[in-house]
């Protein structure tokens, strides 16, 4: 019988419960205690849901992130953040966010970086480490919820990040080799298998995933030291693998003393005969058979050609799973009454795939005749949605067809481009701005809501949009900012704003899904070829223009960001998809400069966080990507200014990369790093002009005037001061104006010092 079994569960709640439980707690609507019935009863609802597989994920929830859930259970808190008077809670939520419940002093602890999920949109907090770090076990969380699944009667299995692959996340911020505190941590691993040894479990999901990047020796023998030390653990080992191929760490992988091994088959099914010849005789093999990372009906007649043969020859080793956690997928499918019902029929959110995990078992143990009626359905929908003629535009193939170099070449090099933007905008040093977004209120939530609805007519709706960007543009000239936005009020999402208005895009009305804590968002369903049937944010930035003779941003998202935060067709290269996105952009990047808007900003936030896994790999996507983003940008004159905004990724290793988008501006964060990501600038000659954030926006705090000041003056050893600008780390949506004028105030107040001199 095949074992079949899940690598983690989406914690939000279908419904965002955990969200909205998080930010009372925060604001001090809710008790602990409420806190912590609302994740009790998601974690129950969840482990009941899944409670039909063999072995159900136990520790996957988390009131923030799995990291720093980790980052505790070993011991790891940064000293700032110990030694608080309260508990352990608002220590660890001080640590994620800089601020707990009912800390009404600003900058109460500086809060820990945060940066992208390997290649995903999740965002994890980033453990710190110095050669003093040392380690000591509190495994309480992990226990409780393993003894909360057992009182439900589920087969719990623990769910832990490796060793190897959580000094691989975290940073050294002493500069010292976090790989040298590898000693110091294996105890800490070695008492926890013992903890949970003790407490009866069977089996533990330990989750390396940095096996399918590109490893140096160093780090291939620690995990050779690691594994050796947990030979005497009284439990079983499941090494799990996810996002990518083992390659050149498969014999490693295979020969690592553990009891079994998770791959990804949506993505290395081409090693599992490598696989099967290495692992020996009496390890399991868990196969990812379903993708955990989008959204589309999993094949199921092809996925059973390839895997009822591995099943006879691997019989009761073989498990099933999907091929990651859910985690990066919406909760439920059955909630979604409006989405349109032929994209729908192509569509399985978490508990979907789980029911396909469960078809594909019951059609191995008891044969396909066991579920026909359940394959047919499946293979009409996959077979419906392959031959869709709403899925090709071949008028939109065709424009892709017709592009060529010229498209990606400004019609001016950069210093000429300078010198007439400079002439024309007339900015004073150091020039303050902000990122796009303004705080979206209740207020504006509620009027965009009724006019979805249809409680408010377009005329009303306008004229209360129109508002709103009135009042942001006053604040902007009210604090002194010297190129304003529109604040972005009439958008539900940097991303499904412009999905709405294109051909190709679907949209669900609860397929949210965890980019950080309480932050979710709402990825659109990108399923077909894409065109822009009418302008899209025209009229809203001529409007805000005409309230100020101050330059105004024309706000856009970029191809290669609507490409990696949608859910992306899987029958077509992604190059192909971006290509699409990017003559849709150009043309309203043209339309925004004819209606005389002389600063317009192409937000490429996830430019990096879709660089495959491997380095080698790299070339080939920043090529076409960068290429998308030159195509959506470069159709304009020289005057024309070119901003574009990256946040919470690593950004030196392709500093180059970023050089050929050829943007006059790019804006960065750096304030969580205190400017540590301008360290690529050292050694590379940077030539455009560039904004680094000051203004953690991810956090309550309201950074200070003086601490501004030591930012940009750190950016200044680095960059020269004619080329740096002023601004926030990202979006200030989800801030409050009580915390975003009082920092902003602070960010203009700092660039009128550094002027002085």
């Amino acid at each position: 019988m095949v074992t079949t079994h899940n690598l983690g569960f989406p914690r939000i709640g279908a419904q965002r419960e955990l969200k909205f439980a998080l930010e009372a707690y925060w604001n001090g609507q809710a008790s602990q205690d409420d806190l912590a019935a609302v994740g009790a009863t998601l974690r129950h609802r969840h482990w009941q849901g899944q409670s039909f597989l063999d072995l159900v994920p136990v520790g996957d929830f988390s009131f923030y992130d799995q990291v720093l859930d980790m980052s505790f259970m070993l011991g790891n808190v940064p000293v700032r953040a110990q030694h608080q008077p309260d508990n352990t809670l608002d220590a660890y939520f001080r640590v994620a966010r800089g601020r707990s419940a009912n800390d009404s002093d600003c900058g109460c602890v500086h809060a820990a970086e945060m940066t992208k999920w390997f290649d995903t949109n999740y965002h994890y907090i980033v453990p710190e480490f110095s050669a003093a770090t040392g380690f000591a076990l509190d495994a309480s969380r992990l226990l409780d919820q393993l003894e909360e699944a057992r009182r439900l009667g589920v087969n719990g299995k623990p769910v832990i990040i490796g060793p190897v692959t959580y000094l691989w996340l975290g940073k050294a911020k002493d500069g010292s080799d976090k790989l040298a505190l590898l000693p110091r941590l294996l105890p800490a691993y070695v008492a926890l298998f013992e903890e949970l040894a003790r407490h009866g479990v069977e089996w533990v999901q330990v989750d390396e995933p940095i096996l399918v990047t590109e490893l140096a020796s160093q780090w291939r023998e620690a995990f050779v030291t690691a594994y050796d030390a947990f030979k005497g653990a009284q439990l079983k080992l499941l090494l799990t693998t996810y996002f990518g191929q083992l390659r050149e760490n498969l014999d490693l992988a295979c020969t690592l003393p553990v009891h079994g091994l998770h791959l990804d088959a949506t993505l290395a099914r081409d090693e599992i005969g490598q696989v099967i010849e290495r692992l020996g005789p009496d390890k399991v093999l868990s196969l990812g058979v379903i993708n955990g990372r989008n959204i589309w009906k999993t094949d199921l007649h092809a996925t059973l050609e390839w895997l009822e043969p591995l099943h006879r020859q691997l019989e009761e080793r073989l498990w099933i799973a999907p091929s990651c956690s859910l985690l990066h997928v919406p909760v439920d499918l059955e909630c979604e009454e409006e989405l349109d019902r032929d994209i729908r029929s192509w569509l399985a959110f978490a508990r979907q795939k789980l029911d396909e995990l469960q078809l594909l078992a019951q059609a191995l143990n008891k044969g396909r005749v066991a579920v026909q009626e359940a394959l047919v359905a499946n293979h009409a929908a996959v077979e419906r949605r392959r031959g869709s003629p709403r899925v090709h535009n071949q008028a939109v193939q065709a424009a892709v067809a017709a592009i060529d170099a010229s498209a990606g070449e400004r019609s001016e090099p950069y210093e000429q481009r300078a010198t007439r933007q400079a002439a024309l905008l007339q900015l004073p040093a150091y020039p303050t701005t902000t990122i796009g977004s303004f705080p979206q209120t209740a207020a504006i939530r509620q009027a965009r809501s009724r006019f979805r609805r249809g409680e408010l007519d377009e005329a009303s709706y306008k004229t209360h949009m129109q508002s709103e960007i009135a009042l942001c543009v006053r604040e902007q000239e009210a604090l002194g900012l010297d190129v304003l936005v529109h604040g972005e009020a009439e958008r539900n999402d940097m991303v499904e704003y412009f999905g709405e208005q294109l051909e190709g895009f679907a949209f669900s009305q609860f397929g949210w899904v965890q980019s950080y804590g309480s932050r979710c968002v709402k990825p659109p369903i990108l399923f077909g070829d894409i065109s822009r049937p009418r302008p899209m944010t025209v009229e809203w930035a001529s409007y805000a223009q005409s309230l100020t003779s101050k330059p105004m941003k024309g706000m856009l998202t970029g191809p290669v960001t609507m490409l990696n935060w949608s859910f992306v067709r899987d029958d077509q290269p992604r190059s192909s998809t971006c290509r699409q996105l990017a003559l849709a952009i150009r043309g309203e990047v043209l339309d925004l400069e004819r209606a005389g808007v002389r600063v317009i900003q192409i937000d490429e936030a996830a430019l990096r966080e879709g660089l495959p896994l491997r380095r080698s790999e790299w070339d080939a996507y920043l090529e076409w990507a960068v290429e998308a983003f030159r195509i959506a940008a470069n159709g304009v004159r020289g005057e024309t200014q070119i901003h574009t905004h990256m946040c919470y990724s690593e950004f030196n290793d392709i500093i180059g990369a970023i050089a050929k988008m050829d943007a006059d501006v790019i804006t960065i964060e750096t304030s969580r790093s205190d400017m540590q990501l301008l360290e690529a600038f050292e050694g590379f000659d940077y030539p455009n002009q560039i904004g680094p954030g000051v203004y953690d926006i991810h956090s309550p705090n309201v950074p200070g005037q003086d601490q501004i000041v030591q930012l940009m003056r750190k950016a200044a050893e680095r960059i020269p001061s004619g080329r740096l600008w002023i601004n926030p780390d990202c979006g200030l949506k989800t801030r409050r104006w009580e915390e975003v004028l009082p920092a902003l105030r602070n960010m203009v107040e700092a660039a009128k010092t550094l002027r002085a001199g």
